[in-house]
Protein backbone atom coordinates (compact mmCIF):
# COMPACT_ATOMS: atom_id res chain seq x y z
CA UNK A 1 0.00 0.00 0.00
CA UNK A 2 1.28 3.40 -1.16
CA UNK A 3 2.12 5.81 2.35
CA UNK A 4 -0.10 9.15 2.12
CA UNK A 5 2.37 12.02 1.60
CA UNK A 6 2.41 14.95 4.78
CA UNK A 7 0.28 17.39 1.86
CA UNK A 8 -2.21 14.55 1.68
CA UNK A 9 -2.27 13.49 5.82
CA UNK A 10 -3.18 17.09 6.46
CA UNK A 11 -5.52 17.71 3.80
CA UNK A 12 -7.66 14.85 5.04
CA UNK A 13 -7.25 15.84 8.51
CA UNK A 14 -8.70 19.33 7.81
CA UNK A 15 -11.47 17.77 6.13
CA UNK A 16 -12.50 15.50 9.14
CA UNK A 17 -12.30 18.67 11.27
CA UNK A 18 -14.57 20.85 8.61
CA UNK A 19 -16.87 17.95 8.88
CA UNK A 20 -17.26 17.66 12.98
CA UNK A 21 -17.87 20.91 13.29
CA UNK A 22 -20.74 21.32 10.33
CA UNK A 23 -22.09 18.10 12.10
CA UNK A 24 -22.17 19.53 15.77
CA UNK A 25 -23.00 23.10 14.26
CA UNK A 26 -26.62 21.75 12.65
CA UNK A 27 -27.53 18.83 14.91
CA UNK A 28 -31.34 19.07 16.44
CA UNK A 29 -30.94 19.64 20.36
CA UNK A 30 -33.07 17.04 22.05
CA UNK A 31 -36.24 18.18 23.11
CA UNK A 32 -37.60 16.67 26.66
CA UNK A 33 -39.32 14.03 26.61
CA UNK A 34 -42.63 15.31 28.55
CA UNK A 35 -43.05 19.11 28.95
CA UNK A 36 -44.34 17.87 32.03
CA UNK A 37 -41.51 16.46 33.77
CA UNK A 38 -39.69 19.04 32.47
CA UNK A 39 -42.43 21.43 34.81
CA UNK A 40 -41.41 19.56 37.72
CA UNK A 41 -37.77 19.74 37.75
CA UNK A 42 -37.04 16.17 35.94
CA UNK A 43 -36.91 16.91 32.10
CA UNK A 44 -34.05 18.29 30.13
CA UNK A 45 -34.73 21.77 30.70
CA UNK A 46 -33.90 20.88 34.68
CA UNK A 47 -30.62 20.53 36.30
CA UNK A 48 -30.79 23.33 38.48
CA UNK A 49 -32.94 20.81 41.05
CA UNK A 50 -33.46 17.38 41.81
CA UNK A 51 -36.72 16.26 40.84
CA UNK A 52 -38.86 16.34 43.56
CA UNK A 53 -40.07 13.54 45.30
CA UNK A 54 -43.86 13.97 44.53
CA UNK A 55 -45.33 16.83 41.98
CA UNK A 56 -48.71 17.57 40.70
CA UNK A 57 -49.89 19.51 38.12
CA UNK A 58 -53.21 18.81 37.63
CA UNK A 59 -53.07 17.31 33.68
CA UNK A 60 -52.34 13.70 34.43
CA UNK A 61 -55.47 11.45 35.53
CA UNK A 62 -55.04 8.42 36.41
CA UNK A 63 -56.42 6.58 33.54
CA UNK A 64 -59.79 4.92 33.98
CA UNK A 65 -59.82 7.01 36.89
CA UNK A 66 -60.22 10.73 36.44
CA UNK A 67 -60.32 11.16 40.61
CA UNK A 68 -56.94 10.65 40.95
CA UNK A 69 -54.21 12.10 39.86
CA UNK A 70 -50.42 11.09 38.89
CA UNK A 71 -47.42 11.57 40.61
CA UNK A 72 -44.93 13.86 38.13
CA UNK A 73 -42.22 13.11 40.63
CA UNK A 74 -40.03 10.53 41.03
CA UNK A 75 -42.06 8.29 43.93
CA UNK A 76 -45.23 7.52 42.07
CA UNK A 77 -47.61 8.53 44.91
CA UNK A 78 -51.08 9.04 43.39
CA UNK A 79 -53.30 11.78 44.36
CA UNK A 80 -56.56 11.42 45.42
CA UNK A 81 -58.86 14.89 44.18
CA UNK A 82 -61.39 14.23 47.43
CA UNK A 83 -65.58 15.18 46.74
CA UNK A 84 -64.35 17.13 44.04
CA UNK A 85 -62.98 14.36 41.75
CA UNK A 86 -62.31 15.24 38.22
CA UNK A 87 -64.79 18.35 38.55
CA UNK A 88 -61.94 20.02 40.28
CA UNK A 89 -60.08 20.00 37.69
CA UNK A 90 -60.40 23.22 36.04
CA UNK A 91 -59.15 25.68 33.19
CA UNK A 92 -57.55 28.97 34.52
CA UNK A 93 -57.40 32.36 32.50
CA UNK A 94 -53.94 32.62 33.35
CA UNK A 95 -52.49 29.29 33.76
CA UNK A 96 -51.53 26.48 30.95
CA UNK A 97 -54.02 23.66 30.99
CA UNK A 98 -55.94 22.76 34.01
CA UNK A 99 -55.48 23.06 38.03
CA UNK A 100 -57.16 22.08 40.90
CA UNK A 101 -59.66 24.05 42.57
CA UNK A 102 -60.51 23.39 46.11
CA UNK A 103 -63.31 25.33 48.31
CA UNK A 104 -65.15 24.66 51.36
CA UNK A 105 -68.93 23.30 49.95
CA UNK A 106 -71.44 23.33 52.79
CA UNK A 107 -69.97 26.00 55.37
CA UNK A 108 -73.16 25.73 58.05
CA UNK A 109 -73.24 21.89 57.98
CA UNK A 110 -70.39 20.20 60.18
CA UNK A 111 -69.68 17.72 57.19
CA UNK A 112 -67.04 15.96 54.77
CA UNK A 113 -67.65 17.45 51.77
CA UNK A 114 -65.32 20.13 51.25
CA UNK A 115 -63.26 19.55 48.10
CA UNK A 116 -59.59 19.51 48.94
CA UNK A 117 -57.08 16.31 47.71
CA UNK A 118 -54.36 14.47 49.10
CA UNK A 119 -53.76 11.04 50.28
CA UNK A 120 -53.82 8.82 53.72
CA UNK A 121 -52.35 5.97 54.63
CA UNK A 122 -53.02 5.12 58.39
CA UNK A 123 -49.36 2.85 58.92
CA UNK A 124 -47.56 5.35 56.47
CA UNK A 125 -47.24 5.53 52.65
CA UNK A 126 -44.39 3.79 52.00
CA UNK A 127 -43.62 5.70 48.33
CA UNK A 128 -43.04 8.36 50.59
CA UNK A 129 -40.24 6.97 52.03
CA UNK A 130 -37.82 9.69 51.24
CA UNK A 131 -38.94 11.73 54.19
CA UNK A 132 -38.70 9.13 56.41
CA UNK A 133 -34.95 10.51 58.40
CA UNK A 134 -35.39 13.45 55.85
CA UNK A 135 -32.92 15.94 56.36
CA UNK A 136 -34.50 18.65 54.97
CA UNK A 137 -37.76 19.18 52.98
CA UNK A 138 -38.94 21.95 50.70
CA UNK A 139 -42.59 22.50 50.05
CA UNK A 140 -44.09 24.77 47.18
CA UNK A 141 -46.01 25.63 44.23
CA UNK A 142 -48.67 27.77 43.26
CA UNK A 143 -51.68 29.48 44.24
CA UNK A 144 -54.56 31.86 44.03
CA UNK A 145 -57.34 33.01 46.33
CA UNK A 146 -60.52 32.87 44.61
CA UNK A 147 -62.82 33.61 48.07
CA UNK A 148 -63.60 35.07 51.07
CA UNK A 149 -60.84 32.99 53.32
CA UNK A 150 -60.54 31.96 55.99
CA UNK A 151 -64.09 29.82 55.80
CA UNK A 152 -66.75 29.68 58.19
CA UNK A 153 -65.84 27.16 60.86
CA UNK A 154 -68.31 24.71 60.27
CA UNK A 155 -67.46 22.49 63.00
CA UNK A 156 -69.13 25.00 65.31
CA UNK A 157 -72.51 26.03 66.01
CA UNK A 158 -71.51 29.73 66.04
CA UNK A 159 -72.07 30.98 62.28
CA UNK A 160 -69.60 33.84 62.77
CA UNK A 161 -67.01 31.86 63.84
CA UNK A 162 -63.80 31.15 61.06
CA UNK A 163 -61.12 28.83 61.09
CA UNK A 164 -58.31 30.28 62.32
CA UNK A 165 -55.96 28.55 59.50
CA UNK A 166 -56.23 28.24 55.88
CA UNK A 167 -54.66 25.11 54.37
CA UNK A 168 -52.00 25.16 50.88
CA UNK A 169 -50.23 22.22 50.90
CA UNK A 170 -48.36 19.46 53.27
CA UNK A 171 -46.35 16.59 54.28
CA UNK A 172 -48.34 14.66 57.39
CA UNK A 173 -46.03 13.55 59.99
CA UNK A 174 -45.62 9.18 60.62
CA UNK A 175 -48.49 9.39 63.07
CA UNK A 176 -50.39 12.38 61.99
CA UNK A 177 -54.17 11.72 62.35
CA UNK A 178 -54.39 13.48 59.19
CA UNK A 179 -54.40 16.99 60.97
CA UNK A 180 -50.66 17.04 62.28
CA UNK A 181 -47.75 18.00 59.53
CA UNK A 182 -44.05 16.76 59.07
CA UNK A 183 -43.64 20.23 56.65
CA UNK A 184 -46.16 22.56 55.38
CA UNK A 185 -47.38 25.43 54.04
CA UNK A 186 -50.42 27.76 55.31
CA UNK A 187 -51.90 30.74 56.53
CA UNK A 188 -52.58 30.56 60.56
CA UNK A 189 -53.12 33.21 63.07
CA UNK A 190 -50.20 34.13 64.59
CA UNK A 191 -50.77 36.21 68.05
CA UNK A 192 -53.64 37.09 66.94
CA UNK A 193 -52.63 38.09 63.17
CA UNK A 194 -53.20 35.89 59.87
CA UNK A 195 -50.28 35.07 58.52
CA UNK A 196 -48.50 33.12 56.02
CA UNK A 197 -46.16 30.35 57.40
CA UNK A 198 -43.68 27.54 57.32
CA UNK A 199 -45.01 25.37 59.79
CA UNK A 200 -42.84 21.96 60.60
CA UNK A 201 -42.71 19.49 63.01
CA UNK A 202 -39.40 17.28 63.11
CA UNK A 203 -39.91 14.44 65.82
CA UNK A 204 -43.42 13.06 65.18
CA UNK A 205 -45.79 13.81 68.02
CA UNK A 206 -43.16 16.34 69.24
CA UNK A 207 -43.27 20.37 69.24
CA UNK A 208 -43.93 21.85 66.26
CA UNK A 209 -42.19 25.31 65.08
CA UNK A 210 -43.27 28.21 63.18
CA UNK A 211 -42.09 30.63 60.53
CA UNK A 212 -44.06 33.58 59.85
CA UNK A 213 -43.63 36.24 57.25
CA UNK A 214 -43.62 39.52 58.28
CA UNK A 215 -45.95 41.25 55.62
CA UNK A 216 -49.48 41.26 55.42
CA UNK A 217 -51.10 38.09 54.33
CA UNK A 218 -53.37 39.58 51.70
CA UNK A 219 -50.10 41.32 50.61
CA UNK A 220 -48.43 38.21 49.80
CA UNK A 221 -51.68 36.67 48.34
CA UNK A 222 -53.54 39.27 46.52
CA UNK A 223 -57.13 37.99 45.76
CA UNK A 224 -57.40 36.32 42.42
CA UNK A 225 -54.05 36.66 41.87
CA UNK A 226 -51.54 33.65 41.27
CA UNK A 227 -48.84 33.49 43.42
CA UNK A 228 -46.10 31.04 43.96
CA UNK A 229 -45.13 30.07 47.42
CA UNK A 230 -42.66 27.86 48.62
CA UNK A 231 -40.78 26.83 52.43
CA UNK A 232 -37.97 25.32 53.23
CA UNK A 233 -37.05 23.09 56.02
CA UNK A 234 -33.84 22.18 57.16
CA UNK A 235 -34.17 19.93 60.70
CA UNK A 236 -30.75 19.49 61.21
CA UNK A 237 -30.37 23.36 61.58
CA UNK A 238 -34.03 23.73 63.23
CA UNK A 239 -34.70 26.64 60.11
CA UNK A 240 -36.79 27.29 58.00
CA UNK A 241 -37.29 29.79 54.88
CA UNK A 242 -40.10 31.02 52.97
CA UNK A 243 -40.09 32.27 49.84
CA UNK A 244 -42.40 34.81 47.37
CA UNK A 245 -42.24 34.68 43.25
CA UNK A 246 -38.78 32.83 43.99
CA UNK A 247 -37.50 35.57 46.48
CA UNK A 248 -37.13 35.54 49.76
CA UNK A 249 -40.21 36.76 52.33
CA UNK A 250 -38.30 38.61 55.47
CA UNK A 251 -40.00 36.78 58.21
CA UNK A 252 -39.16 35.21 61.98
CA UNK A 253 -39.27 32.06 63.89
CA UNK A 254 -42.09 31.98 66.57
CA UNK A 255 -41.26 29.21 68.98
CA UNK A 256 -38.76 30.50 71.31
CA UNK A 257 -36.49 28.09 72.38
CA UNK A 258 -35.46 24.43 70.87
CA UNK A 259 -39.00 23.18 70.07
CA UNK A 260 -37.50 20.45 67.80
CA UNK A 261 -34.99 19.46 70.05
CA UNK A 262 -32.09 19.53 67.89
CA UNK A 263 -29.25 20.95 70.17
CA UNK A 264 -26.67 18.48 71.28
CA UNK A 265 -25.89 15.13 70.52
CA UNK A 266 -26.73 12.83 67.93
CA UNK A 267 -26.01 15.11 64.71
CA UNK A 268 -27.02 15.29 62.05
CA UNK A 269 -30.51 15.87 63.13
CA UNK A 270 -33.29 14.27 60.92
CA UNK A 271 -37.06 13.76 60.83
CA UNK A 272 -38.41 11.02 62.67
CA UNK A 273 -37.70 7.35 61.07
CA UNK A 274 -41.00 6.89 59.71
CA UNK A 275 -42.85 6.75 56.77
CA UNK A 276 -45.27 10.11 56.00
CA UNK A 277 -49.08 9.51 56.71
CA UNK A 278 -49.71 11.34 53.27
CA UNK A 279 -49.63 14.85 52.08
CA UNK A 280 -52.75 17.27 52.51
CA UNK A 281 -53.80 19.96 49.80
CA UNK A 282 -56.52 22.62 50.38
CA UNK A 283 -57.53 21.46 54.03
CA UNK A 284 -57.21 18.77 56.74
CA UNK A 285 -57.91 15.18 56.90
CA UNK A 286 -57.47 13.53 53.18
CA UNK A 287 -58.46 10.63 54.49
CA UNK A 288 -61.95 12.91 54.40
CA UNK A 289 -63.14 11.94 58.12
CA UNK A 290 -64.08 15.60 58.92
CA UNK A 291 -63.46 19.06 57.41
CA UNK A 292 -60.52 21.21 58.62
CA UNK A 293 -58.89 24.74 57.37
CA UNK A 294 -60.52 24.48 53.91
CA UNK A 295 -59.28 26.68 51.40
CA UNK A 296 -61.40 28.35 48.42
CA UNK A 297 -58.24 28.47 46.58
CA UNK A 298 -56.78 27.06 42.59
CA UNK A 299 -53.79 25.42 43.26
CA UNK A 300 -50.81 24.48 40.36
CA UNK A 301 -47.50 22.78 40.23
CA UNK A 302 -47.15 21.87 43.84
CA UNK A 303 -43.82 19.97 44.67
CA UNK A 304 -42.47 17.96 47.49
CA UNK A 305 -38.61 18.04 47.69
CA UNK A 306 -36.54 16.14 50.00
CA UNK A 307 -33.84 18.67 51.13
CA UNK A 308 -33.96 22.27 51.62
CA UNK A 309 -33.88 24.18 47.91
CA UNK A 310 -31.00 26.81 47.81
CA UNK A 311 -32.87 30.47 47.29
CA UNK A 312 -31.21 30.13 43.46
CA UNK A 313 -32.95 26.57 43.49
CA UNK A 314 -36.15 28.35 44.06
CA UNK A 315 -36.16 31.42 41.65
CA UNK A 316 -35.30 28.37 39.05
CA UNK A 317 -38.03 26.62 39.51
CA UNK A 318 -40.71 29.70 40.10
CA UNK A 319 -39.30 30.28 36.09
CA UNK A 320 -39.49 26.99 35.37
CA UNK A 321 -42.90 26.81 35.89
CA UNK A 322 -44.69 30.23 36.11
CA UNK A 323 -46.35 29.55 32.64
Amino acid sequence: MRADTPGRSRLALALALTTTLLVTAFAPADAPADRSADRAGGGAGGGAAPRPVAAYDFEHPVPGDPARERDRGRSGTTLELVNGGAQSRVRDDERPGRVLRTRQVSPGTAGSDDWKAGVYGPQGVPTLGAFNGARETTVMGWFRMTADNPAPNSNTADPNDRYNAIGLAGILSGTSQGHDVRALLELITVNGEMKVVALGRRVDNGSSQTFAADADWREILPPDTWVSLAATFDFDTGTMALYRDGRPLPGRHVVAGDPWAVEGAPEPDVASLTDPRGIKIGGSYPQNTQEGNPCDCRMDDLMFFDRALTPAEIMSQYRRTRG
